[in-house]
């Protein structure tokens, strides 16, 4: 840890080089520190302080960079943390859960609950709400009762007894674009990158949709084989085009660097 005395001026007597102090021991693990502890003292007592500002000024650039570096790897190891407790997703995009299933598209959700043989319809519950859903049957503690991952268009929801054995819900998303992680939440999740639409249905799609899909499978498949993702090519693209427009920028890599990085 540096400790730093201020300078000090000598009793009455004008400023000299023994009118001053510095005192710090250097950190290994903060060279930085150190470094803009000395330049913030010589900068008040040097004719050359514009220099050391700029010092300074990329100190705390790299300091940010370094920051920024930091909070990434810890990000991407939360992320891993939780990759590992999901679920890869049915052929269905969705779950096979004990008492349930469920599957999905990018537009709609369905869910298949099994009842006892000769169920009448009289006698399931279904409550379709927006931001939750409740299936089960009368007299009897709901078999599905939550909130739902994302919100639905309530309007475009309909539930039918098939053959007097199985509950089925078809549900509209409100958010076309995005798979869910789970049915309701708290429940288990599945890992949405393993999550692949029908390519013969692909053809199917309204084009800003299928644009979607597409830019979804080849982020999916560059992340796989540990390539830039779009998002990550763009902002190269608008890196390149940046360093174009200001050659003087490219002197120090860590600008670069911490450039790029704010970036993404």
């Amino acid at each position: 840890m540096a400790i730093l005395s201020d300078y000090e001026e000598a009793q009455q007597t004008p400023a000299s080089p023994s009118s001053f102090s510095f005192n710090t021991a250097l950190d290994p693990s903060n060279p930085l520190g150190f470094l803009d502890s000395a330049l913030n003292f010589l900068s008040q007592e040097s004719d050359a302080s514009p220099l050391f500002k700029e010092f300074k000024k990329r100190i705390k650039a790299e300091e940010e960079s370094k920051k920024a570096e930091e909070k990434g790897r810890a990000e991407k190891k939360r992320r891993e943390e939780e990759k590992k407790g999901m679920r890869v997703p049915n052929k269905d995009n969705g779950l096979d859960m004990e008492n349930h299933s469920w599957a999905q598209t990018l537009q709609e959700v369905t869910i298949t609950v099994p009842v006892p043989p000769g169920t009448k319809s009289r006698d399931v519950v279904c409550e379709i709400k927006k931001k939750s859903l409740k299936v089960g049957l009368r007299g009897q503690s709901p078999i599905l009762d939550g909130e739902l991952f994302e919100t639905i268009k309530v309007g475009d929801c309909i539930w039918n007894l098939e053959d007097q054995n199985t509950v089925s819900v078809l549900m509209t998303k409100c958010d076309r674009m995005n798979w869910w992680k789970c049915l309701l939440k708290g429940a288990p999740e599945i890992d949405v990158q393993k999550a692949e639409p029908e390519p013969s249905r692909l053809s199917d799609l309204d084009p800003e949709t299928r644009s979607t899909v597409e830019k979804m499978m080849f982020d999916q498949k560059q992340e796989q084989l540990g390539l830039p993702t779009s998002k990550e090519i763009e902002n190269e693209s608008l890196l390149k085009q940046f360093m174009a427009q200001n050659p003087n920028f490219s002197d120090e890599n860590q600008d670069i660097n911490f450039f790029n990085m704010n970036m993404k």
